[in-house]
């Protein structure tokens, strides 16, 4: 089920089905082929800047015969950010001036006295100059907000252009167009991955206007860019049509694992294996299970929380490093400060810094088994994972004082990065009607009930999930009630 794996973590409990508990955690649960491959591992690797290229934004749903075209450039008038919308007024608020990155700010000097060169504005200085108005802008800090902003900009996303185009005539992308109701969520064409050719100081100010996972509000700019600098620009997003032929029609096949207890005597192992790409993640067991989970892994997906958490509790279980093989890619989805500083100690091939896993003392590395190739490594967009929150998981949370902690599962995300790259899509191990009749996890050694927590939208997930099996979009592993 896309439920709380045992390497997610969680902040308070919500009392349904029945069920209460608490558990510790902060708030949120938990191809590319670059000429050189580069190897992890040994010496520390130098934190270097590198050269930034520019995206662009849109809000309209493309087509799979029209992905190409950019139908909107900004999110408001060229130089400005706009301003959050006013859930009493209905109306914005003031707007915020923006400068260029290459504006310099100060007034200036008599022609008689030499000139002082002052220095370039930070992004976060870049972003809140305000234009001459009577009214201060709101400061970028979730404590500012009772419920979730929402900005003039909120369903602008960054898309690839010229990217690949599937041949599958029955695609999820071409369903997806045909669907009345799909047509107007699903974009084809969303920019997946970040890396450095996508991080700039008009991006950070940006996307500095959304909490984490979705953005970058409150996270340390430095930290992050010399993180993001190590990847590489991605020079396809659409990974899966980049490695087969082209001119070739093909529809790739992909399963999606998660790890709900409706997998516990399946014997689905070999119908997994059967499809051209296998999705696993956080604690994903497969020694002892392969009947009912398979074995094969193409893309694992994790947070640093949830890969931490997952080899702590079931490490005696088996669980003791990711995935491994040359052909296994990563996807991290980033939930905030303590994945970055996670990347930069998996960088340095350190143990991370600072408070947030004082309680783990190992090297990022040893879980990859100090063999990791960064082409292998793929850091998840935070406009991906805000596109997948607003259009598909827009839990009513983000309109009270918990909006903060919400986001949906790392399950729920994987489920939907794999409608992105693939054109079928089957999920195993997700939550599905009549779910409390099996055990929370199918590695469980004994009978777990499901609990439902604040920070995710179980009910909400479940309903996503049935309506895309319904209108044919996905093919959901079920388990009929038995007879009586």
């Amino acid at each position: 089920m896309a439920q709380a794996q045992p390497g997610e973590a969680t902040a308070r409990p919500a009392k349904q089905n029945g069920t209460e508990k608490a558990r510790e955690g902060s708030p949120g649960r938990q191809d590319r082929e670059p000429p050189t491959p580069r190897i992890l591992g040994g010496k520390k690797s130098p934190l270097s800047t590198p050269r930034w290229a520019k995206r662009v934004t849109t809000t309209k749903t493309p087509t799979p015969t029209d992905q190409n075209k950019v139908l909107s450039t900004s999110a408001g008038p060229k130089g400005s950010v706009p301003s959050p919308r006013s859930s009493r007024e209905g109306k914005s608020t003031a707007a915020i001036q923006k400068v260029s990155p290459t504006h310099r700010v100060g007034s200036k000097t008599p022609t008689a006295k030499p000139r002082v060169k002052p220095k370039d504005p930070t992004p976060k200085e870049e972003a809140r100059l305000q234009s001459p108005t009577s009214q201060r802008p709101l400061e970028l800090k979730a404590a500012n907000f009772k419920s979730e902003p929402r900005w003039d900009f909120e369903d602008k996303y960054s898309l690839e252009v010229g990217g690949l185009q599937t041949t599958c005539p029955d695609s999820v992308k071409v369903k997806a167009f045909l669907s009345p109701w799909l047509q107007h969520l699903f974009i084809a064409n969303l920019t997946l991955f970040l890396d450095s050719g996508c991080f700039t100081p008009s991006e950070w100010a940006r996307l500095e206007h959304f909490s984490p996972p979705f953005g970058f509000m409150e996270l340390n700019y430095s930290l992050v860019q010399k993180v993001v600098a190590h990847f590489p620009p991605v020079p396809q997003q659409q990974l899966l049509l980049a490695s087969h032929p082209a001119g070739e029609a093909q529809c790739v096949s992909c399963a999606v694992v998660g790890n709900g207890g409706i997998l516990n005597n399946s014997g689905v192992g070999s119908e997994i294996d059967s499809h051209d790409y296998v999705f696993r993640l956080s604690g994903a067991l497969i020694k002892g299970y392969e009947h009912d989970v398979g074995t094969r892994t193409s893309f694992y997906g994790f947070t640093a929380f949830s890969l931490v958490q997952s080899l702590y509790l079931l490490g005696r279980l088996g669980f003791q490093h990711v995935p491994l093989g040359k052909d296994v890619r990563y996807l991290h989805f980033l939930e905030g400060t303590r994945d970055y500083e996670w990347l930069e100690a998996l960088l340095l091939n350190q143990t991370v810094k600072g408070n947030n896993f004082h309680w783990f003392r190992h090297r990022p590395q040893e879980a990859f088994r100090e063999a990791l190739h960064l082409d292998q490594y793929l850091l998840l967009h935070p406009d991906l994972l805000r596109y997948m929150k607003n259009r598909f998981l827009r839990s009513k949370t983000l309109n009270t004082t918990r909006w903060r902690i919400y986001r949906p599962t790392t399950g729920a995300l994987l489920l939907l990065t794999a409608l992105q790259l693939c054109d079928r899509v089957s999920a195993y191990g997700f939550i599905t009607q009549g779910h409390e009749r099996f055990s929370d996890h199918y590695y469980d050694k004994s009978w777990k009930r499901l609990v439902f927590y604040l920070n995710h939208d179980f009910n909400l997930e479940k309903a996503l999930w049935k309506k895309l099996h319904d209108e044919g979009i996905i093919r959901l592993y079920q388990r009929p009630e038995p007879p009586k």
